[in-house]
């Protein structure tokens, strides 16, 4: 236990830090909320996200509407690729641990960089989990709420002295500390207070004085010129604090809803640890309810623990690039650094519906017998906008002009329909939305490095053979031993090793080794589309 929490022993591996593709310019900090004030801006001023208003000419402001369309494609196809980074460390990390934990926070404290709109931030707060995750949760709740990307995704830049916003300081009593019901509305009023002026520069935090609100408040019953951090130490002063969190992390790590009297029990553990994370899980981890039946195989793997734990027990040393990783979580569910809330993901019971245990069974199926016409979607525009976009890259290769080229997709395509005045007014208008939409996605993929591709390389009939199977009950057992950790029942491990024996046509597994390997994947893919396959 030692070794997982504390890694002592492990190995010094040096883990690969994120290859960044270098997206990032001068001026795309204060990204602009939306197109039009992006386009308002630039007619205010002269320049935009870094670029100058033409002085003249047709569509004066087209660079800056494609600058804007190029840094939300960049930035969202570098999440991706951050994304794969992230899943590349829980399979291959010497210390599985720190990425479990960071999975944990990433759900705790989740931000989406659907609203936060740069990869910079959402990788800053992942490291901020990987390297504080285990450590003291006082200093880790200060430097989330210190965080650029969390202030960005809850809105502080509009939280100010006089005219406090309230999102942040009810997310971090709500959802990040004490939980629902525990605090009244007049505590978050005040709490607000306190953290007004907070703010970040580009990748770093600042307080602004002048409008921050340095008068008297009371929160908590507690009264004083409370600043953020001050309330947040009032927050950690409350035992239904310590309760919250430390229940939060049983139900993640041992089992769901743990009764009242448990968590105050695990309560006291964490507040009498002074909040220190690995000594309370190096605790949690060792006791009797972790090895207890009814908390041994009842937690239902996210898609992403599913798909990692898939590649581990195949023996991968490298994260395929199909099926691919992003889609395939999102297809279960789960999306990195794209939570669905403030509140994270629901997890249990959640993740397994009928339409969702189908979708799981696919994943197994593409994995065995890879899709040959897969695409990558890093290359190919499949957003909600892929369809216009793919529609303008088509139109333009035919050789028409912008004004024909982007009409809407399903229009009358005849030339002739479009009135010569439309044209004209097209030439001299500011801007073409839908031209700058194609133009961000060419923008990006040129900038952005593309996603490895590079296949799982599965080699089944080594495996087994190895492992010194010799009949299809044999590699039945220990591909159930190695996968799953509920047992089959009898009959149900009869019929597979049944199936398997008529797809060799033989119970000579070694005498099978030429040709065995796609019965053995057919049979692990039934394996895996279980019920029991889902549970750890």
């Amino acid at each position: 236990m030692r070794r997982l929490v504390y890694f002592e022993g492990a190995p010094r591996t040096a883990l690969p830090p994120f290859d960044a593709s270098g997206v990032f310019m001068p001026g795309l900090e204060d990204f602009p909320p939306s197109r039009p004030a992006a386009t308002d801006l630039a007619k205010k001023t002269g320049a935009a996200m870094g670029v100058k208003v033409k002085p003249e000419g047709n569509r004066r402001l087209q660079p800056v509407t494609n600058q804007f369309f190029y840094w939300l494609r960049a930035s969202r196809l570098e999440t991706h690729r951050l994304n794969y980074w992230w899943a590349q460390r829980m399979l291959a990390s010497p210390r599985p641990f720190e990425e479990k934990m960071a999975l944990f926070w990433h759900g705790h404290f989740a931000t989406t960089e659907e609203k936060v709109r740069d990869y910079r931030k959402m990788q800053r707060q992942l490291q901020l989990f990987q390297q504080q995750g285990r450590g003291n949760f006082r200093r880790l709740l200060v430097s989330v709420a210190q965080d650029p990307a969390m202030l960005a995704f809850l809105d502080a830049g509009v939280n100010v002295k006089g005219a406090p916003n309230e999102n942040f300081a009810r997310e971090i009593m709500e959802l990040f500390s004490m939980g629902v019901g525990n605090y009244s509305e007049q505590d978050i009023r005040e709490a607000a207070r306190a953290f007004t002026g907070w703010r970040y520069d580009d990748l770093s935090f600042r307080v602004d004085r002048q409008l921050h609100d340095d008068g008297e408040k009371t929160v908590l019953g507690r009264r004083g010129r409370f600043d953020g951090t001050d309330v947040i130490d009032l927050i950690l002063a409350q035992p239904v604090t310590a309760e919250y969190v430390a229940a939060k992390l049983y139900a993640f790590f041992v089992r769901a809803d743990p009764e009242p009297a448990l968590r105050k029990q695990l309560g006291d553990m964490l507040r009498s640890g002074n909040y220190e994370i690995a000594p309370f899980m190096e605790s949690l981890l060792l006791s009797r309810d972790f090895y207890a039946e009814p908390a041994v195989a009842t937690h239902i793997k996210s898609p992403v623990e599913l798909v990692v734990s898939t590649y581990r027990k195949l023996g991968l040393h490298e994260l395929p690039g199909a099926p691919d990783f992003n889609e395939t979580t999102a297809a279960l569910g789960q999306r990195l650094l794209y939570p669905p809330t403030v509140a994270g993901w629901a997890g249990g019971r959640s993740w397994i519906t009928p339409g969702l245990l189908l979708q799981r069974g696919n994943f197994a199926f593409d994995l065995m017998f890879p899709d040959i016409g897969f695409i990558p979607q890093d290359r190919y525009p499949s957003l909600a906008t892929g369809t216009e976009i793919r529609a303008v890259h088509e139109r333009i290769r035919a050789g028409q002009d912008i004004t024909s080229a982007t009409r809407p997709v399903g229009k009358d395509e005849t030339p002739g329909n479009l009135a010569m005045a439309n044209l004209n007014t097209d030439r001299d208008e500011d801007f073409n939305t839908r031209y700058a939409s194609y133009r961000g996605w060419q923008m990006a993929i040129e900038r952005v490095k593309p996603i490895p591709r590079t296949l799982a390389r599965i080699d089944l009939t080594g495996m087994l053979l190895k492992a010194g199977c010799r009949t299809p009950q044999d590699a039945v057992l220990h591909l159930e031993r190695r996968f799953l950790s509920v047992r089959l029942g009898d009959a149900d491990r009869q019929a597979l090793a049944g199936f398997l024996e008529r797809e060799l046509g033989t119970t000579d597994l070694p005498a099978a080794a030429s040709y065995a390997e796609e019965p053995l994947r057919l049979t692990l893919h039934l394996l895996l589309s279980r019920p029991e396959y889902q549970l750890g």
